[in-house]
């Protein structure tokens, strides 16, 4: 039973209630319940992706076309919004209440993002390169991935391969011959994706171009805004209107006709960078501008994004946030529960930061762990993708190298199941990456975000914690086989052993 109220409700939660939702980035404090929680959807999204929507472990959701705000105290759920509320109930499960709100409000696109996504790593050029990528130097990259046993992927070229924010041209200078460099990273077996963001350098040729043409956001006074974002002060393209995002379109088209890219990373876009008073085409919120950057990128089949609010169910990959070289905190410790999250926000086509953490201040090579980045590769081989940056031939010895090539190659003999997975998705919209109370409601799994399920038989249990060489694992009803051999008759909850090399997953028979 569904029911629709004007933007405030009040909700006592039944008895052994859990909810989640909201945002990708709350995924360590879900489920919600039992401790004082509050969150605004519109206010900030911690650098990943939101999506106005709750869900209930006793089959009840929460769903709104607008950012509402949230709070969870002393047993109840309180909510208030900027448009009408509509709950619903009497669904069953946690699965159930995904379903029904999925299939009302967020029914999956027909279409996957580009297969090779799945299938094989990834690998961002961004640690190794940051503001400085080079075509010899994407190359030698390219060509070391291949040397030392890692199956070829997606390579993606981070921030600055470009001239000045929003002219999206090579740099003549570090590129002097893109089209060459594309065709030998394709007969490599590599596709190719550029970064972009939808940020405009105010003193270029591009911002005295597309300002006269109204195609930049203006603040409350009527101006041209400037924001600061992480790479100093830039104007915004305003996304609401459709020829600013022909332009940005066409600039991607010209790309991948004169060069051969194959798509592209649409970073940026995340709703603090908007404020609730700007003057744009089609008045919207900070959230709203933050949708309508990533409604650019359903162009391009092959693509990734960072930010994102709301479009679940839309064939974009998301990737974590940029994670911390850290067990606990932002680091490891939050891959699965964030992961997890994603999946219950309706965005199936997910992917971990990179292998090792892609926050920058936090990895230099005077304080690679390398405990830390095997535990990484392998918490990573079982999500939906995986991404490297870090070049682990650089940072490892030949040992903890080792064990990262073959964590990849895990990846790439998964990948014809991963891919059937993501082609289910896209028909029933339900997650890849799946919560263990998802899959197996009832049996008291609500607060397991330390393993996960791929799919609906593979029982995946990564080790992420420093010095472990094992850990207990939740066993559901019904009989398990582990990569080891071993046999489990569930329910059971046992400690198994977890040696640097190995990662334990388990298939249900």
């Amino acid at each position: 039973m569904d029911q629709t109220t004007k933007c405030k409700q009040l909700i006592r939660l039944l008895p052994g209630e859990c909810w989640w939702g909201g945002r990708a980035a709350d995924g360590k404090s879900m489920p919600y319940g039992t401790e004082l929680f509050r969150a605004d959807l519109d206010e900030h999204h911690y650098g990943n992706q939101a999506c106005p929507l709750l869900l209930s472990s006793q089959g009840r959701y929460i769903w709104s076309e607008e950012p509402f705000a949230f709070r969870f105290e002393d047993g109840v759920l309180s909510i208030s919004g900027q448009g009408e509320l509509i709950s619903g109930e009497g669904y069953g499960s946690l699965k159930g209440a995904f379903g029904q709100a999925s299939r009302s409000y967020f029914p999956p696109a027909p279409g996957i993002p580009e297969e090779l996504l799945f299938t094989a790593p990834q690998y961002n050029l961004w640690i190794e390169l940051l503001y400085e990528p080079a075509q010899e130097k994407v190359l030698q990259y390219a060509h070391k991935v291949l040397e030392h046993g890692l199956p070829p992927g997606v390579i993606m070229i981070d921030d600055s391969w470009h001239e000045p924010y929003g002219t999206w041209t090579f740099h003549s200078g570090r590129f002097p011959d893109p089209g060459r460099m594309v065709q030998e990273l394709h007969d490599l077996g590599f596709k190719v994706m550029l970064w972009v963001c939808p940020f405009i350098s105010p003193d270029s040729r591009t911002f005295r171009q597309l300002e006269p043409a109204g195609m930049l956001l203006k603040d409350r006074e009527g101006k041209t805004a400037l924001r600061k974002w992480w790479n100093g002060f830039s104007a915004v393209l305003d996304c609401t209107n459709p020829e600013a995002v022909k332009w940005i379109q066409a600039q991607l088209d010209t790309l991948q006709q004169e060069y051969g890219i194959d798509g592209f990373k649409l970073d940026a876009g995340d709703a603090e960078f908007y404020e609730p008073d700007d003057q744009a085409f089609v008045p919207s919120t900070r959230s709203g501008h933050s949708e309508a950057w990533a409604r650019a990128g359903l162009k391009y089949r092959l693509n990734e994004y960072r930010a994102c609010w709301k479009l679940a169910g839309q064939p974009l990959v998301q990737r974590l946030k940029d994670k911390s070289h850290d067990w606990e905190e932002n680091g490891l410790g939050a891959l699965i529960p964030d992961g997890l999250a994603q999946g219950l926000l309706g965005y199936a086509y997910t992917c971990p930061d990179m292998i090792g953490g892609g926050e920058i201040g936090s990895l230099t090579s005077a304080r690679i762990d390398p405990e830390l980045f095997v535990r990484y590769a392998q918490c990573s081989a079982l999500f939906p993708m995986m991404q490297y940056s870090a070049a682990p031939w650089r940072v490892l010895d030949e040992e903890h190298l080792a064990i990262c090539v073959e964590a990849a190659r895990l990846h790439a003999q998964f990948g014809s199941e991963i891919l059937e997975l993501a082609r289910r998705a896209s028909v029933t919209g339900e997650p890849i990456m799946r919560h263990m109370a998802y899959e197996f409601p009832g049996q008291g799994l609500e607060a397991v975000k330390d393993q996960f399920m791929l799919g609906g038989s593979v029982l995946v249990a990564p080790v992420i914690r420093k010095g472990m060489r094992s850990r207990s694992v939740i066993f559901p009803e019904g009989t398990w086989t582990g990569d080891d051999g071993s046999i489990v008759t569930g329910p059971a909850e046992l400690e198994i052993e977890a040696p640097l090399s190995r990662l334990p997953y388990y298939r249900k028979g």
